[in-house]
């Protein structure tokens, strides 16, 4: 039976929940919110101070049962919760996670409260990389196909998942991409998605997964088990789409977390699209995201040729090898910026090259991630490197001193500083592509603050 969204208050009313982690972006803002105004007595905590998190507490003024905590967690402020909020991203070893286990205190996340509430049939996608196209390619066909509102959830920017309870429908569907962060929520849960798609898996977030002394072995075996999650309580009806490689891996975490995995299996490759099938967003890659989108689809019994022409139609995700425009000069100017590993700026600079024609802009924070990979690509697209600070620049840039580099390279002080160099050193036919290859944090407070500087830049330079 489905979750009587008009009537939020029976859930959520005069419970006492703790909001850990409220953030910035939007999504926290939203879900608190909704259970304040169903109901619930709120209490909401934050390590950073007030004068960091004011804009938080100003876009939720008008909700007298929000009581704010700043600065260190005490356990006070969550002994008695009937549940914990928990933002994505909270470090595994938290000391008041783990106190609020030890008292039997329920920890959610709002992704997965979404779906044991709503009911609703959920497509999850999860991966290292690829799971923001795949997620908005499903999405977009969806839509396309059934004129009908898809609701789209978990790691979107500013979408609160609960709010979106709101939308619930009787036949409602929704689309989540679901990050590993949000994959803990699952766990807790004893959840998965309906149909759950699993890109790829790379190294990642390590800088997270190795805190508390664990090693790098450690740490991407923790990683996998959080994003396990998508796949690890779905029922035998269920849908698991996946690649050959993820699969393995999957099949190994299986025998050693003593489950079986019995629902339906799907491997997914670029040989179920058809060869003349042209999609708006360049690279390989993109053809097996379209292939995982395809996958997913099918699962929902759509057929072949309205997927097909669906996805034709996709217009791309922001900040995913986003074409922006060209100068007048005629060089073409791609916005990368979700590209947050050196694997994923390879796979881009090889989308967009042809030949030595790529100025490239890079740099930022280190999350414990090799950049050594990165250099073969230079050496093969690269014809002017930029980098902007950071701790992962400084790493790379060591490694192009030891590696006596053969091609062009710029440090500068500010990502406009980083365009107008770009602007300066690319001619004709040239390609400028903003792929950091490291995260946002040291000149950004995140990588949506970093993606809109760079598209008001590249606007203004193809105007």
């Amino acid at each position: 039976m489905s979750f009587d969204t008009s009537n939020a208050g029976s859930y959520f009313k005069d419970k006492k929940i703790t909001v850990l982690r409220i953030g910035l972006l939007g999504r926290g803002i939203g879900d608190t919110a909704y259970v304040a105004e169903a109901g619930a007595q709120v209490t909401a905590v934050d390590a950073a101070p007030k004068e960091v998190m004011q804009s938080a507490v100003d876009q939720l003024s008008q909700y007298q049962n929000i009581n704010w905590k700043f600065g260190p967690y005490d356990f006070a402020d969550f002994k008695g919760a009937d549940m914990v909020l928990v933002g994505a991203g909270t470090p595994l070893n938290e000391p008041v996670l783990r106190d609020c286990r030890t008292a039997g205190i329920r920890l959610v996340q709002s992704a997965a409260l979404f779906a044991e509430l709503s009911r609703v049939p959920i497509i999850g996608v999860t991966g290292t990389r690829g799971k923001s196209t795949v997620t908005h390619m499903i999405h977009h066909v969806l839509s396309q196909l059934t004129g009908e509102e898809v609701l789209l959830g978990g790691n979107v920017r500013g979408v609160s998942n609960l709010q979106l309870l709101k939308r619930v429908r009787e036949d409602s569907l929704c689309v989540m991409e679901l990050d590993s962060w949000q994959l803990q929520g699952f766990g807790w849960a004893g959840i998965s998605p309906q149909v759950a798609v699993f890109t790829n898996f790379m190294e990642d977030h390590l800088n997270y997964y190795e805190a508390g002394g664990h090693s790098r072995e450690e740490a991407m075996e923790l990683y996998f088990a959080d994003k396990a999650n998508i796949f690890r309580n779905q029922e035998e009806s269920a849908t698991f789409i996946t690649t050959p490689l993820v699969f393995a891996r999957a099949q190994t975490f299986a025998q050693k977390a003593g489950i079986t995995i019995g629902q339906e299996v799907v491997l997914a490759d670029t040989s179920v699209l058809p060869e003349d099938m042209l999609l708006s967003t360049p690279g390989e890659h993109n053809r097996l995201n379209a292939a995982l989108a395809y996958e997913a689809l099918k699962a929902l019994n759509l057929e072949d040729e309205e997927i097909f022409e669906a996805l034709t139609t996709f217009p791309g995700v922001p900040g995913r090898l986003e074409y922006v425009g060209a100068t007048e000069s005629g060089v073409r100017i791609y916005n990368d910026n979700n590209a947050t590993t050196p694997a994923a700026t390879i796979v881009g600079i090889e989308a967009v090259a042809a030949g030595k024609n790529v100025v490239l802009i890079a740099g930022g924070s280190y999350k414990e991630v090799d950049p050594s990979p990165l250099l073969a690509a230079f050496e093969a697209h690269v014809k002017r490197l930029v980098l902007v600070p950071g701790t992962g620049t400084e790493k790379l840039g060591a490694l192009l001193t030891e590696g006596n580099s053969s091609f062009d390279c710029t440090n500068v002080a500010t990502l406009k500083e980083a365009v107008e160099t770009a602007l300066a050193a690319a001619t004709s036919g040239d390609v400028i592509l903003f792929s950091p290859a490291f995260a946002s944090f040291g000149l950004f407070k995140n990588e949506y603050e970093r993606n809109d500087l760079f598209m008001d830049l590249a606007r203004a330079a193809t105007e």
